[in-house]
């Protein structure tokens, strides 16, 4: 793994990962993570990535890790951070892959770069906040919807939930309480102090940009999408994923019984196959 810092004409610093820096052989998958963790590639996926010669590029988003807060981004906003990092090493086109969150800014940057995106793969990715016909918050576990609604009134009303003492309870599964004793428990090692060493603006920051205007426009979408989905999610409902599969032309939805919001991630080694099924 190579990691750098990228420092960008604004000023503000990102904190890039590589599993195979200079290597033109292998097929570039970006990896976007999820709430509230860092960016490093998901180790997971790793042995399947070399037998697919599947190249891992991700970065922390700001507020994370060791890239600097931009508060107010958004879905468009941190799809001109991956042009910056994918220009940064030379890399033309790509894949994507995101999980929860990440798998919104995912879909928001295969909107916005379109061509420069080979395929796209989400795991229980969020749609958009003004999507026409979505109850946004239905089926969502009450944290959740506290959480969002108070991003909803504003970043500084999101700041004084955070700093309340209010306690997240994720209301975890047994389906999903089980992977952390498998491999995906690596989510244990990216997650709380060690992706925000400088405060919660990271967390702050997504929540903000989930319920804000993505600046793009995810049914523009022409790669193609793959849309994965817990039917037990309540964290990020199903219902999102139905909405975004009948809005993206290019997306098949696979929705899984008996699967919640950490358990969909078993579903990512086909989706890795998917992907190189789906790339030149």
């Amino acid at each position: 793994m190579n990691e750098t810092d990228l420092r960008l004409a604004d000023g503000r610093t990102l904190h890039v990962y590589d599993t195979a820096p200079g290597d033109d052989g292998r097929l570039p998958v970006v990896w976007h993570h999820g709430t509230p963790n860092l960016g490093a590639p998901p180790e997971p996926l790793f042995e399947a990535g070399e037998w697919l010669g599947i190249r891992w590029i991700s970065f922390d988003r700001p507020g994370y890790g060791g890239s600097t807060a931009a508060p107010g981004r958004t879905m468009a906003s941190v799809a001109a951070d991956l042009t910056a990092v994918a220009d940064s090493l030379g890399v033309g086109t790509f894949a994507l892959m995101g999980y929860s969150g990440g798998g919104s800014y995912a879909l928001g940057a295969a909107a916005i770069l379109r061509d420069r995106v080979e395929a796209v793969a989400t795991f229980a990715a969020i749609a958009p906040y003004d999507a026409r016909g979505l109850d946004w918050y239905d089926g969502m576990i009450p944290s959740g919807v506290a959480s969002l609604q108070a991003a909803a009134r504003g970043r500084k009303a999101k700041v004084a939930h955070e700093t309340s003492g209010v306690e997240y309870d994720p209301e975890f599964t047994p389906a999903d309480l089980a992977m952390f004793d498998g491999p995906w428990g690596w989510l244990g090692s990216v997650a709380g102090d060690k992706s925000m060493p400088n405060g919660p603006d990271g967390l702050i920051d997504d929540d903000c940009s989930y319920v804000v205007p993505w600046g793009c426009d995810p049914t523009t979408i022409t790669a193609p999408t793959l849309l994965c989905h817990g039917e037990d999610d309540g964290i990020i409902p199903s219902s999102h994923g139905n909405w975004l599969v009948e809005h993206i032309p290019s997306a098949a939805l696979r929705l899984s019984p008996g699967d919640s919001h950490i358990s969909v991630l078993t579903h990512t080694e086909p989706a890795l196959e998917w992907i190189r099924e789906h790339t030149g």
